[in-house]
């Protein structure tokens, strides 16, 4: 059976063991123990190591035929130490035959609103998006040299039934008014681990893909959907500038880029078929979810 291994043990791994685990033995790279019997229970590997300690990561050496690479970069500096790392360790024995590289729509920073494909220019603007941008051209480089079969998702602002911004709207914090508002882009969890599986089976050599639903919509219609969802009161809608003042840094650096990702190479390639193609359809679930 070929070895496939997580690396990063968040919310988006676990949705992807249920896919993965009937064809792939999987080994879960876990930097805390206590984890690892429920990943063990639930049918994988532990792997104890942290991609902050690279001498911890000697035993990936030769692990997997396939990497998963989910962790996001560490806070701090300009390169990724992290991926750093990881690439290694994993350069050290027999080299993983494919590798996918779990980045953020971030990379682009603002496009004030225009669409955006695969081929656009990445600027990005905050340090966490400059941080995704390293770790991309550590793993095309590296996959490059190596000959090995590498796939970049670039997925934007991920949601599930579990991560919606409900704390937010029962805060009030306002949201931009329409004529000033920004677009956003999302994406179910389910169908991210959908689209990293197709990715796995069909994903092209040193390729990004966009890993983003049908939907064009903007942030504070987001919010408005959400809270007529649940029942919930909408955002009040203040000015850009007014919206700024109030929000906190890490808040405004979502809101204030603006761009359209188009999903087209997603489709014609990795062949992917949404089962929420926007968060319309999602939310109608959870009311008759919730009604039922």
């Amino acid at each position: 059976m070929t070895n496939l291994l997580l690396v990063g043990s968040g919310d988006i791994a676990q949705r992807l063991l249920p896919l993965l685990r009937d064809r792939y033995r999987i080994h879960a790279l876990l930097r805390d123990p206590a984890k690892a019997a429920a990943w063990r229970e639930d049918g994988a590997i532990p792997v104890i190591a942290d991609l902050d300690d690279r001498h911890s990561l000697a035993r990936l050496a030769g692990l997997a035929d396939v990497v998963i690479h989910l962790a996001p970069p560490m806070a701090g500096g300009k390169h990724d130490t992290r991926t750093a790392h990881l690439l290694a360790a994993l350069s050290q024995r027999a080299l993983p035959q494919r590798f996918i590289y779990i980045s953020t729509s971030g990379v682009y920073g603002d496009c004030a609103g225009a669409v955006v494909h695969e081929t656009h220019r990445p600027a990005p603007r905050n340090a966490r998006a400059k941080l995704r941008v390293s770790a991309e051209e550590q793993v095309r480089a590296w996959a490059g040299r190596n000959g090995v079969r590498a796939s970049i998702l670039r997925v934007p602002g991920i949601y599930a039934e579990q991560r919606l911004p409900l704390e937010r709207l029962r805060s009030g914090a306002p949201a931009i008014i329409a004529a000033e508002d920004s677009y956003t882009n999302h994406i179910h969890a389910d169908d991210l681990a959908r689209i990293i599986v197709a990715a796995l089976r069909r994903g092209k050599s040193n390729r990004v893909y966009h890993a983003v639903d049908d939907g064009e919509m903007k942030m504070g219609d987001y919010f408005d959907l959400v809270a007529d969802a649940y029942g919930l009161p909408r955002p009040p809608r203040l000015a850009r500038d007014e919206v700024r003042s109030v929000v906190g840094a890490g808040m405004w650096s979502f809101m204030a880029e603006s761009r359209r990702l188009s999903n087209f190479r997603m489709k014609r390639e990795l062949v992917v078929r949404l089962v929420y193609p926007t968060v319309s359809d999602a939310l109608e679930k959870v009311i008759a979810d919730r009604s039922s």
